[in-house]
């Protein structure tokens, strides 16, 4: 979509390709009120500064709809079918970094009652597994900017790739 065809969306419209990118409905409000955007980096910097900070509670919410990393994420909706080509660009990972990304999903959730949430984009299966490895030692009050931090960046990138086509 074009930056000039976004713009020009009634609002309801607006939020619902907003809404693609996460579902905060703050942070949707946000960037469909600071429109018209005079250019893209104008909506993505209004996208990340509208998303910090972001509170624990819209975080979990947010987190309910996104699959465990190594996990295919079902429906038909446009945020699962983001998240699966995000996924797919780690790639078929081994045998074994397949089976500790499960254990580590499994660790993840039962020491901070959240899905691990990381930007696949861009990383490989190695990469995420050592970030898994590497979270699972941090405190609540570690990770949760963390957790904030990842969500920006998928919800910026995938701005970022609905405007920008």
């Amino acid at each position: 979509m074009e930056l000039d065809a976004f713009n020009r969306l009634d609002a309801e419209a607006a939020r619902a390709v907003v809404r693609r990118c996460v579902d905060i409905d703050r942070w949707v409000d946000a960037v469909v009120s600071g429109r018209p955007y005079a250019t893209t980096a104008d909506l993505l910097a209004a996208a990340r500064t509208s998303a910090a900070p972001w509170t624990v509670a819209e975080i979990d919410g947010a987190l309910a709809h996104h699959p465990r990393i190594g996990e295919r994420a079902s429906g038909a909706g446009a945020e699962a079918s983001l998240s699966r080509s995000e996924q797919a660009g780690i790639g078929m990972p081994s045998a074994d970094v397949a089976a500790a990304l499960a254990a580590g999903n499994r660790a993840y959730e039962e020491k901070f009652s959240r899905v691990f949430l990381v930007r696949a984009a861009g990383r490989s299966a190695d990469e995420i597994l050592g970030a898994l490895s590497e979270r699972l030692a941090h405190t609540e009050e570690e990770e949760m900017p963390v957790v904030a931090e990842q969500l920006r960046q998928i919800a910026v990138l995938r701005l970022e790739g609905i405007i920008g086509s």
